[in-house]
């Protein structure tokens, strides 16, 4: 995708606070900083994404201006390019406990190492699934390309799902595999795209097709 990035606007926001953002990625470049997902039309706040760093550390962030600053930046790096990673980030600002507000899962482990862990107030929104236009491969003003591979992309608003509906583990190999068709409750917002191929056509039902809008 290292040109390419895919673009789509909801018309209205689903449910900011509770969410789950699947893929499975592929990195065929390291050390560059690159943003896999943005959310937001301008370098002003507010704005979110979900970007590799140059230290090949994930950072998964979100700034609504007042809210302030919810980043979450992991002491793993993810350099093996051989290798297809499952992510699973399951949001949801409505509980008590603040550590069960951001979660993230690569290949069906939780994740609990971070360099930088702010979490988020309870009852916090987010920037995804708001009105803002979401980008999948690049920084809103067409910079910072994901160079690599994405697929089978799964948007969930409305519920915080885990990675156990997404994928399983192979019980000969002892790998994490992917579940091709999960049973999943998409809500009005999601979406479902890359599957199996590079269509941007919405596979959840709800028709929130993306849109090609750089690159191939």
């Amino acid at each position: 995708m290292a040109s390419t990035q895919l673009q789509k606007t909801f018309s209205s926001a689903g449910n900011r606070k509770t969410f789950t953002l699947s893929f499975w990625v592929k990195r065929t470049k390291l050390s560059t900083g690159m943003y896999a997902f943005n959310v937001g039309n301008q370098e002003a706040n507010p704005q979110a994404g979900l970007e590799f760093q140059t230290n090949d550390t994930i950072s998964f962030w979100n700034n609504s201006g007042s809210g302030g600053n919810k980043t979450f930046t992991t002491t793993q790096v993810f350099r093996d390019t051989s290798a297809w990673y499952h992510l699973v980030f399951s949001i949801d600002t409505t509980q008590a406990t603040e550590a069960n507000r951001v979660k993230l899962y690569v290949n069906g482990e939780q994740i609990t190492s971070f360099s930088t862990a702010t979490y988020p107030d309870q009852n916090y929104d987010y920037e995804w699934n708001g009105t803002q236009r979401h980008t999948i491969g690049a920084y809103y003003n067409n910079q910072s390309y994901f160079d690599g591979l994405l697929s089978h992309i799964h948007f969930v608003d409305g519920t915080a799902y885990t990675p156990s509906t997404f994928g399983s583990t192979d019980s000969t190999t002892g790998e994490w595999k992917i579940n091709t068709s999960p049973t999943v409750t998409y809500g009005t917002n999601g979406f479902f795209i890359l599957k199996d191929g590079n269509s941007v056509t919405d596979q959840s039902g709800n028709s929130n097709n993306f849109t090609v809008a750089g690159g191939t």
